[in-house]
């Protein structure tokens, strides 16, 4: 008889037992052919050698037994990004913001305007205490550019009224603006901050003790600088000419308002360039490169508060503000710096400050020392 021909067949590389193919395996299979197992027909020697197997084993095959991948974690989410991390602030300012209808504006407004209010007039009481004193420091001026003149320091009103007026009430009112000026910024400053985000809220603090603090360093600087030389230029005028001066009070206090509350008008520009730049309504380079302009402006503001047309006084305003003006810029330059979140190079410029500084107190020790400089009472302050 012919044999039958073999039947090729695949081997079988996995077992599931590590055996080679074709070796015989428990339950009667072959190496490489489905094996099935069940918990009662389990050989007891290969119970005893391999444990008992568990029911999920049913109806496994020996092709089925592939390796097993271990499942791995997830990776991790990103970090989020810097855009995002602000639009998270953003939101966080945005909802720190208060919401309002324009009644309750209009509410607030009143609030904050009667509270205002309330700091003059407690202010204005308190200066009443002081009124004579007040008006001894006020009317001196006049009588040391009287005295310096030859003319008797005296000053006269025409209106039985007039003395009363000034002294009593116009004079208190002008130091309780000065005085309540913190209080009445304060409360400028919490009406707008409600629509403000937390951290522009942060700058609170700073520009109401910048902003008082500029109005009230205007004031002195017109008191002792600008008051006192305009005054008396203008009544030296008349001196060779015969022309005697007859000041009354009233005119004299209209000129002395003007100029100290001009000038500590003037002195809050750097609060105003740095409030114009944090609205982004302009920018520290559009504000260098129109400098030209901005200094013809105010050289015209202070020819307007000028009490005098003389050239010397015109430069005695309009440098300080031209001054202002810059220290402004540089303050709205630090600002856009923090907002862009660059650092200033603090260290470089002080240095240059420092040897600056040196340089010209080397030149005053060398002014004192060889040619005998020494301070005077009078402009320019210094005399050899």
């Amino acid at each position: 008889m012919a044999e039958e021909p073999k039947k090729p067949t695949t081997p079988n590389t996995d077992t599931g037992y590590g055996q080679e193919p074709g070796a015989s395996v428990p339950n009667g299979s072959t190496a490489g052919e489905p094996v099935s197992y069940t918990v009662e027909d389990q050989p007891d020697e290969y119970a005893s050698r391999y444990g008992a197997v568990e029911p999920s084993w049913n109806t496994t095959t020996a092709s089925e037994n592939l390796p097993v991948v271990k499942a791995t974690e997830p990776p991790p989410p990103p970090p989020p990004s810097s855009a995002d991390s602000s639009g998270d602030d953003d939101d966080e300012d945005e909802e720190g913001m208060l919401r309002m209808s324009f009644l309750e504006h209009l509410e607030e407004l009143r609030a904050r305007l009667i509270r205002g209010l309330a700091g003059v007039a407690i202010a204005f009481f308190l200066a009443m205490t002081f009124a004579q004193p007040l008006w001894n420091i006020v009317q001196q001026p006049a009588a040391a550019a009287l005295t310096s003149l030859g003319y008797p320091p005296y000053l006269i009103f025409t209106s039985p009224m007039d003395a009363f007026l000034i002294t009593w009430f116009k004079l208190p009112l002008l130091v309780s603006v000065f005085m309540a000026s913190p209080w009445i910024l304060y409360q400028t400053w919490a009406f707008i901050a409600p629509g403000l985000y937390k951290k522009e809220r942060r700058l609170a603090a700073p520009f109401v003790l910048s902003t008082a603090g500029l109005f009230i360093l205007g004031g002195t600087f017109a008191y002792f600088i600008a008051f006192r030389y305009g005054l008396a230029f203008l009544l030296g005028i008349g001196q060779g000419v015969n022309i005697r001066p007859m000041i009354t009070i009233t005119d004299y206090f209209d000129i002395f308002v003007n100029v100290i509350l001009g000038c500590g008008l003037v002195f809050e520009m750097p609060v105003l360039i740095f409030m114009l730049t944090l609205l982004r309504i302009t920018t520290p380079a559009f504000l260098l490169n129109h400098s030209r302009y901005a200094i013809l402006i105010i050289v015209i503001i202070a020819a307007l508060v000028t009490p005098t047309p003389d050239v010397f006084n015109l430069m005695l305003f309009s440098a300080p503000m031209v001054l202002l003006y810059f220290i402004g810029v540089f303050a709205s330059y630090l600002l856009v710096l923090r907002r862009e979140k660059r650092r200033f190079p603090w260290g470089v410029v002080l240095t240059w400050v420092g040897i600056l500084l040196a340089l010209i107190a080397a030149g005053i020790a060398i002014g004192v020392w060889k040619f005998g400089l020494h301070i005077a009472p009078g402009w320019p302050f210094f005399k050899f």
